[in-house]
């Protein structure tokens, strides 16, 4: 799941690496209303998973000094395309870093966090790895969207690339 979202994110950010200002901000019928405010809440979204699964148990991705970042829900985090690339790539990187940390115990295990409003939650961490994942996979079909809406076409979610040929077939 990580090496998909890392994979379908970079053909994402292909796109998004070529939208002027304009196009970046430009508001569209939604939740979110830009593909930069879309971009800013995965990238909290997913910096903010990282952090709580850090609870579970000592990861090396955490003592990276990113993790070390004070960001929150609320802020504006990603300036321009080029800046959201950057910082997306940092961040896939350290998904990947701890998808290969995860082991068979941890997937059964049980995580105790706080959501963003201070609710408390005990649940299978496996499952909410998983819905990380799938959290990013929805919110790249809306940026999707909103890039068809300004002229690029794409599809850069399809995880059928990732799955290789067989052979003799």
């Amino acid at each position: 799941m990580a090496e998909y979202n890392s994979f379908a994110n970079g053909k994402m950010n292909g796109f998004l690496a070529k939208l002027n200002d304009g196009q970046w901000n430009r508001e569209f019928p939604g939740y979110f209303k830009t593909t930069r405010s879309i971009c800013n809440h995965l990238y909290i979204s997913d910096f903010t998973w990282l952090r709580r699964f850090s609870g579970l148990r000592k990861f090396s991705y955490a003592a990276d000094e990113l993790m070390g970042e004070k960001i929150e829900f609320g802020m504006s985090i990603v300036g321009d395309p080029a800046d959201y690339v950057a910082k997306r790539g940092k961040l896939d990187t350290l998904l990947l870093r701890f998808s290969l940390e995860i082991t068979p115990q941890d997937i059964g295990s049980v995580l105790s966090y706080k959501d963003s409003h201070g609710n408390g939650h005990i649940k299978n961490f496996g499952g909410l790895v998983m819905h990380m994942f799938n959290h990013e996979t929805h919110h790249r079909g809306m940026i999707s969207l909103y890039l068809e809406n300004l002229g690029f076409e794409n599809d850069f979610n399809s995880l059928s690339e990732m799955i290789p040929e067989e052979k003799g077939q």
